[in-house]
C-alpha cells in the first residue's frame, strides 16, 4: 500500500498541473479578408503555446453585440480580453467594464477613443499608425499623376477611425502645392468590393472622369479596377491605390490592376496583441501603446510581399 501511495505522489508531483491563460477575443467581423489575416494571426501566436485557451466571438459589425460579448468574458473570468472594435467611438463602455473587473484588455488595429485622451492601466493598444498609411498612398499617387489630375476616394465606413484619418491623409497631401489632385468624389463603399464596383460604376454612367482612384482598402480598389475594366477604361490610364497589401490586393498588383498598396502587417498585429495579453495577464504589465509599421508596395517591390 505504502509503494502505491509513494508511486502516486511521485506521479503527482512529476506532472504538475499546468495553470490555463484563457484569452477572449471580439472581432468586427469573421466576414473581411483583412481581419480574417488578423484574426489568423492571433490563432497562430495562441496555438504556439499550448497553455493559452483562445475563446473567440463574432460582433458581427454591431457595437451593441460586441458590449455584451465583452459583458460575458467578463462574466465568464477570462485572463485577458482583446477586442477588434466595431466603432472606436462606442468603446468606453467596454473599457470602464474590464478595467472594473481588473482584467487586461487590449484593443488591436482599430483603434478606441480613450487612445486620444489617455489609456486606463491596463488597457493597451496594438495597431499601425493610421497618419503615415493615406499620406504614404497619397504621396505615391501624386508622384505617379507627375502631381496633377482629377482623383475619386472611395472611403471605409464613417464611424471607422483608420477610414476618417486616411482620407485626411490622402486630402492633405492633394492640396500641397506640388500636388495639385482635384478630387472630384468622395464616398463611402465600406471596405466592400462589391459596393465599390457599384459606386464606381455610377460615377461613369455620370459622365465623372477621373485620372485616380484612391481607396482606403484594397478590396475597394479591386472593385474600383472590375468597374473600369467593364466600361472598357485601360488600367494603363487610370492610377489605382489601395491599402492592406492583401492577398488578393498584390494579385491584383501582380495582374495590373493596382499600382500601389501600403502594407499593413495585421499577422503581426494579431501575434503582438497575444502577446501583450499574456503578458498583462501575468502581471507583468505591457506598454500601453504598440505600433506596428505601415510599409509602402509597389509593382518594384510586391515581391516581397507575396507569400
Amino acid at each position: 500500500m505504502k509503494k502505491l501511495l509513494m508511486a502516486t505522489a511521485l506521479c503527482v508531483f512529476a506532472t504538475p498541473a499546468l495553470a490555463e491563460t484563457r484569452i477572449a477575443v471580439s472581432m468586427t467581423s469573421f466576414d473581411n479578408p483583412f481581419l480574417t489575416i488578423l484574426l489568423n494571426g492571433i490563432r497562430a501566436e495562441a496555438g504556439r503555446d499550448k497553455n493559452i485557451e483562445l475563446l473567440v466571438e463574432d460582433a458581427q459589425l454591431d457595437p451593441s453585440k460586441q458590449l455584451n460579448q465583452v459583458q460575458n468574458f467578463i462574466a465568464n473570468g477570462v485572463d485577458a480580453i482583446i477586442v477588434n472594435a466595431v466603432d472606436g467611438d462606442a468603446t468606453t463602455a467596454i473599457t470602464k467594464a474590464a478595467s472594473a473587473a481588473k482584467i487586461p484588455l487590449v484593443y488591436v488595429n482599430h483603434p478606441p477613443a480613450e487612445l486620444e485622451t489617455g489609456l486606463p492601466d491596463g488597457t493597451a493598444f496594438v495597431g499601425s499608425n493610421e497618419l503615415d498609411s493615406g499620406t504614404m498612398e497619397a504621396e505615391a499617387a501624386c508622384k505617379l499623376m507627375g502631381g496633377k489630375g482629377k482623383a475619386v476616394i472611395l472611403m471605409g465606413p464613417l464611424e471607422n477611425h483608420a477610414a476618417l484619418v486616411r482620407t485626411k491623409d490622402v486630402e492633405t497631401v492633394f492640396s500641397k502645392p506640388d500636388c495639385k489632385i482635384e478630387i472630384l468624389e468622395k464616398q463611402t463603399a465600406n471596405w466592400s468590393r462589391t459596393q465599390a464596383q457599384d459606386l464606381v460604376s455610377s460615377w461613369l454612367t455620370a459622365g465623372i472622369q477621373f485620372d485616380a482612384v484612391i481607396a482606403n482598402n484594397d478590396e475597394m480598389a479591386i472593385g474600383a479596377a472590375q468597374a473600369l475594366k467593364a466600361a472598357g477604361v485601360s488600367m494603363k490610364d487610370v492610377v489605382i491605390a489601395g491599402i492592406d497589401a492583401t492577398p488578393d490586393g498584390l494579385a491584383a498588383m501582380q495582374a495590373g490592376d493596382l499600382d500601389i498598396t501600403v502594407y499593413q502587417n495585421a499577422t503581426k498585429q494579431g501575434e503582438v496583441s497575444v502577446q501583450t495579453a499574456v503578458k498583462a495577464a501575468a502581471g507583468q504589465g505591457a506598454e500601453k501603446t504598440l505600433w506596428v509599421p505601415f510599409e509602402l508596395v509597389t509593382p518594384e517591390n510586391m515581391s516581397a510581399y507575396a507569400k
